[in-house]
């Protein structure tokens, strides 16, 4: 079993967010397999279902993202699944618009989400980062995450996320290095 998490920050002022396309793609891959994340249960919205023929939990914390790994680690500690089979999909601002860069494991990178999940499960989780650009010089870090998409970046974040899912279908079938492979070398526009 694996346990796919995207990052965000519950309620409708987050939504649409560069903070939360952890929270979108996990909204497409729960349309494309016809998962229910409805539960609200370990600090977290979520459901289980398939991908291709893999049990699955998808899950969007609703601890706001600076505490992801609670409700990570209670859904893990829960429906026992280690680290290892963990997927975690969240922003990054060091990426261009929309590249991918999957990882095996790692550091946080000075993502606060992901600090937290380290904090409470260690670092040997995959991770989708989704980039969302570098924050424009001037600009609060905090305020760029929280904005909103311009209506081009938009396209670009949508197509990104479907990346994102077919990724997820690989890494599932335990070709993490196959995803890697093919979605880190693409550069966008």
């Amino acid at each position: 079993m694996h346990l796919i998490v995207g990052l965000g920050n519950p309620t409708k002022q987050y939504e649409g967010t560069r903070h939360n396309v952890g929270f979108e793609t996990i909204d497409r891959i729960a349309a494309e397999n016809q998962i229910r994340v409805e539960e609200k249960k370990h600090k977290a919205l979520y459901g289980s279902g398939y991908i291709e023929g893999e049990k699955v939990i998808l899950a969007k914390p609703q601890t706001f993202m600076n505490l992801s790994g609670e409700s990570v680690r209670e859904l893990s500690d829960y429906y026992k699944i280690p680290a290892e089979n963990i997927i975690v999909i969240y922003d990054d601002i060091s990426l261009d618009v929309g590249q991918l860069r999957i990882r095996e494991k790692g550091s946080a990178g000075g993502h606060n989400g992901i600090k937290n999940i380290i904090l409470h499960l260690g670092s040997d989780f995959a991770r989708i980062k989704v980039g969302v650009g570098e924050k424009p010089e001037g600009y609060d870090l905090a305020d760029y995450v929280l904005g909103r998409y311009s209506a081009e970046d938009r396209k670009i974040i949508d197509e990104a996320q479907k990346e994102a899912a077919e990724a997820v279908k690989m890494m599932v079938m335990d070709d993490v290095r196959g995803a890697m492979n093919r979605y880190n070398t693409k550069k966008k526009a």
